[in-house]
């Protein structure tokens, strides 16, 4: 059974920082593209940021740009999501996907974790 499961999320005020992890099992994603996104109350799921399968390539939505750092080592089925600066539109829960191409519209990349919250206090 192949399983992403994210950690890391919490609470934390305005201009904080958290780091997410998300680790795979049941299937080796050492090959496959891996990254976030998010859904806030009320809102579609959006993509944040993704990494190619050898940390190389990267790509960010552009509210998250310059704040959020992507990355994962070689061929790894760990990713962590470093997030700086947070505010309080950054609130949302936040899951992990991986596939074999990139996909930025909500349905993501293939597979998909259960989330972590992320709540961001003014």
């Amino acid at each position: 059974q192949v399983q992403l499961v994210e950690s890391g999320g919490g609470l934390v005020q305005a201009g904080g920082s958290l780091r997410l992890s998300c680790a795979a099992s049941g299937r080796t994603f050492s090959h496959y593209y891996m990254g976030w996104f998010r859904q806030a109350p009320g809102k579609e799921r959006e993509f944040v940021a993704v990494v190619s399968w050898t940390g190389a390539y990267t790509q960010y939505a552009d509210s998250v740009k310059d704040r959020f750092t992507i990355s994962r080592r070689y061929a790894s089925d760990i990713v962590y999501l470093q997030m700086n600066n947070l505010k309080p539109e950054d609130t949302a829960v936040y899951y992990c996907s991986g596939g074999p191409t990139i996909v930025t519209g909500p349905i993501g990349l293939g597979y998909w974790g259960q989330g972590t919250q992320v709540t961001v206090s003014s």
